[in-house]
């Protein structure tokens, strides 16, 4: 610690890195765009590449929002309803492995099935497990739905800038109290999302994020997923 840290900084912004989780379940207590634009201006101050600054924001609330969900929620039903249609809702990046392998699939598992339990979902259970998978194409219930893209001219690395940035939003909403959900399940409908928040020509979908107050009464936000020590993820090359 520096002389121009103090313990109290120090514990401010570990519990807020620390704090955040993916919230999968919201209240519908409205964010006044003050708030947002806040978060969003501490984001901005974010690392990147020769300061590329490649990120465009979509701030989706009341109608837009509500459209953008009924919009998607029927892509997503058709789909089930006919399976044949998946491949018109492709993502523009591969977000995952092509060919999963361990540790990395023994985690992604792991994280599916604590889910499931502990909201009482079998394997079995197709119909529930459809139905929370559309909850992601609610917010959540998170009265703010954010959309992000980048200019196609962009290469690989800015992912990694936007990573941080995306990062550094979700901290500075843990500051202010709130919450947030980073979705990478928006991408597949792409088609139907860039369209609908007047995307530029080219722009590609990143994720997209549910931004409000937790519903602490929900269940489903007692999730805490793990995480490996450092030991097994740091080599000290001396």
């Amino acid at each position: 610690m520096n002389a121009t840290s103090t313990s109290h900084d120090v514990a401010a912004v570990d519990h807020a890195i620390t704090s955040r989780m993916s919230v999968r379940a919201f209240t519908q207590q409205p964010l006044p765009r003050e708030l947002i634009a806040e978060v969003l201006q501490v984001a901005s101050r974010a690392p990147s590449g020769t300061n590329t600054q490649p990120w465009k924001v979509y701030v989706l609330q009341g109608s837009s929002r509500d459209s953008l969900v009924d919009k998607v929620c029927a892509a997503h039903e058709a789909m089930r309803t006919n399976p044949e249609l998946a491949k018109d809702y492709q993502e523009q990046y591969d977000y995952y492995p092509t060919q999963w392998v361990s540790p990395y699939i023994d985690r992604r598992r792991e994280n599916g099935w604590s889910l499931y339990g502990l909201l009482g979902i079998g394997k079995a259970d197709k119909d529930k497990m459809h139905q929370q998978q559309q909850r992601n194409f609610r917010f959540f219930d998170a009265p703010v739905g954010l959309m992000f893209t980048m200019d196609p001219v962009m290469g690989r690395g800015s992912l990694l800038d936007f990573g941080m940035f995306l990062q550094n939003i979700m901290v500075a909403a843990r500051a202010r109290g709130l919450h947030t959900c980073p979705q990478a399940a928006w991408n597949a409908f792409h088609s139907i999302i860039l369209p609908h928040i007047g995307a530029g020509e080219g722009e590609r979908m990143v994720c997209g994020m549910s931004l409000g107050w937790a519903d602490e009464s929900d269940k489903v936000n007692t999730l805490v997923t793990p995480r490996v020590p450092v030991e097994e993820f740091t080599r000290w090359v001396d």
